[in-house]
């Protein structure tokens, strides 16, 4: 019997099995790198410098605008600030 699957369905699980896959190595180097007393800033700027230049590589300039524009977005409505607080209440 055919899966009522939509269109693109099977493919967007792949990707978000990939994202989770990838979220969690970066998590795991962010940590090593924390661990190691490397300064939060340092870290911060070193993987938004090498996420710049993966998105250079892979995107039209557009693209990356629109991203960088939803990330700001995400700052100033404070979804940031929510997700700290989430990760320091969970650590306590």
């Amino acid at each position: 019997m055919a899966e009522n699957i939509p269109e693109g369905g099977g493919q967007m699980e792949q990707v978000s099995e990939e994202l989770t896959k990838c979220a969690m190595v970066i998590e795991h180097a962010i940590d090593h790198l924390l661990e190691e007393n490397h300064p939060p800033l340092a870290v911060a700027s070193a993987l938004l410098g090498g996420s710049l230049g993966l998105l250079s590589r892979t995107m039209d300039r557009e693209t990356i605008l629109r991203i960088l524009d939803s990330a700001v977005q995400s700052v100033r409505a404070g979804e940031l600030e929510v997700a700290e607080k989430e990760r320091k209440a969970g650590s306590a």
